[in-house]
């Protein structure tokens, strides 16, 4: 078990996306889960989970690693200015990237048409874009600042559990909404 344990603290150390990849896989789908569960569904929808997991394991990790390495290559300095400013470029160069990717992304896992993924980009990019540049610089200053980079990812990941919560509510909130509507035509028309 000791030997096993080494190999994988290793394969971590070597390859830091895997811990980020490992992280996200399991987050993710526990935000997904806490958001309906706040819902108040009857039954998980653990298909819905198993998509956020795939998407943040898959998708988000990589690309913040990536990020995150680029943001250390462009502002080297560890000091509060230089952990601020990877903070506040983050939201005007990958935030946007990520929240569009995640809109669309999931609601083609979901089967929906590019037309409909599109819209939903429309519709919920700026509300949860206003929300994140609240968030999101705070949480990534003290990331660079007081976080070893081989941890960066994980930290965000941890981070994105109450993010995840709120992305979930934002994703599905569109379709509650139209639940609304139709029973509000049924109740009308009858």
């Amino acid at each position: 078990m000791r030997l096993v344990l080494q190999k994988v603290k290793d394969v971590s150390s070597k390859y830091p996306v895997i811990r980020g990849m490992v992280s996200y896989a399991v987050i993710w789908p526990i935000g997904s889960l806490v958001q309906q569960t706040i819902a108040g569904v009857d039954q998980y929808d653990y298909a819905r989970a198993a998509r956020f997991c795939l998407f943040g394991s898959c998708y988000v990790a990589p690309t913040l690693h990536t990020w995150l390495k680029v943001a250390v290559q462009m502002f080297p300095k560890k000091t509060l200015a230089s952990a601020f400013t990877k903070g506040v470029v983050e939201q005007f160069t990958y935030t946007p990237f990520a929240m569009t990717s995640f809109f669309f992304g999931m609601s083609i896992l979901e089967g929906r048409t590019v037309e409909r993924s599109i819209q939903e980009v429309k519709d919920k990019f700026i509300p949860t874009y206003k929300v994140a540049v609240c968030v999101w610089p705070v949480l990534q200053t003290f990331n660079y600042m007081f976080v070893p980079e081989k941890n960066r990812i994980v930290f965000a990941s941890f981070c994105s559990l109450i993010w995840t919560i709120f992305l979930a509510y934002m994703h599905h909130l569109r379709m509650q909404q139209a639940e609304l509507e139709n029973k509000a035509k049924q109740l009308n028309s009858a």
